[in-house]
């Protein structure tokens, strides 16, 4: 092994280069708020956003409840951005940095593709420029951004756990 790597082997039996989380990171993810913060609002935000989706796909498939789905876009949206603030709070806290941490730099690019669409419905929104069926449609796009994006923080959680467990 050259010097100055530092390999570990993952559960699987593969190398990694370096944990999700130091042990230091690790304490601090664990003594501050703002993990609670995520905890609540990351499945809050999550039914959230299936309730809008069952509203835009009602609408999208019967032409009724236009004013129902369009509110609980703008709310989903609204936990979006809470989340993304109070989430970069977090990174700076564990990491050190904004956003963009090298374990969750991926998701953190990710999540801008996830805003820009969201953000894009609220203009498209408040501008007039799209049709209704036009702005559900860029929900549903968003939203498909979403729940990528949500895999993808699903993932690092399970694999916090388990690099957790064998530490």
């Amino acid at each position: 092994m050259p010097r100055g790597e530092d390999r570990r082997e993952g559960l699987t039996g593969k190398a990694r280069a370096r944990p999700l989380y130091t042990a230091e990171e690790r304490r601090r993810r664990d003594g501050t708020v703002w993990t609670l913060v995520q905890g609540v609002l990351a499945p809050a935000q999550f039914l959230v956003f299936l309730v809008s989706l069952a509203l835009v796909l009602r609408f999208l498939a019967t032409g009724e409840g236009y004013a129902a789905a369009t509110v609980s876009i703008v709310v989903k949206t609204g936990f979006l951005y809470g989340i993304m603030v109070t989430g970069a709070i977090w990174e700076k806290v564990v990491f050190g940095r904004w956003l963009f941490a090298p374990a969750f730099f991926w998701e953190d690019v990710f999540s801008f593709l996830v805003i820009a669409l969201h953000t894009a419905y609220l203009w498209a929104l408040w501008s007039g420029v799209l049709t209704p069926f036009e702005l559900m449609a860029l929900a549903l796009a968003a939203y498909a951004a979403y729940v990528i994006n949500a895999g993808q923080f699903l993932w690092k959680l399970r694999m916090a756990r388990l690099q957790g467990g064998a530490a």
